[in-house]
């Protein structure tokens, strides 16, 4: 894949996963809660963490139109969803009844942050773009 393809499809990525962060995680919070809510009903600690990821999708919406001006915000994605998918994935072994996660939010994290990290170009390839 050349470079302008890769831009591309980074591109879409950033919308996609945008708009997922914005609109798309609190409704499989309540189709599959076990796989998405860690908390049964509406609790703080979700409307918190789906407040942090709808601004984090704004930025991502905003970074689709022009990513090589925003590669931080990308990598921060990409890290922060590692670190925070395997927090989960930890804290889901441990803990039996969140077994559910590990095919939701967790998996869901990893790929985000898979597709983000191999789209994204770097060093040379970064300048160069």
């Amino acid at each position: 894949m050349d470079q302008a393809d890769r831009i591309k499809y980074l591109r879409i990525a950033l919308l996609l996963v945008g708009l997922i962060f914005i609109i798309g995680i609190y409704p499989l919070t309540i189709i599959w809660p076990s796989g998405w809510s860690w908390h049964a009903g509406q609790s703080d600690y979700l409307q918190m963490i789906l407040g942090i990821y709808a601004t984090l999708g704004v930025f991502l919406l905003v970074a689709s139109r022009n990513p090589l001006a925003h590669l931080s915000l990308i990598w921060f994605t990409v890290w922060s969803s590692v670190v925070h998918g395997g927090i989960m994935a930890v804290q889901s072994v441990a803990n039996p009844e969140h077994m559910g996660h590990l095919w939701g939010d967790v998996l869901a994290l990893f790929v985000v942050a898979a597709v983000l990290a191999v789209l994204t170009p770097r060093g040379a390839a970064a300048k160069a773009a």
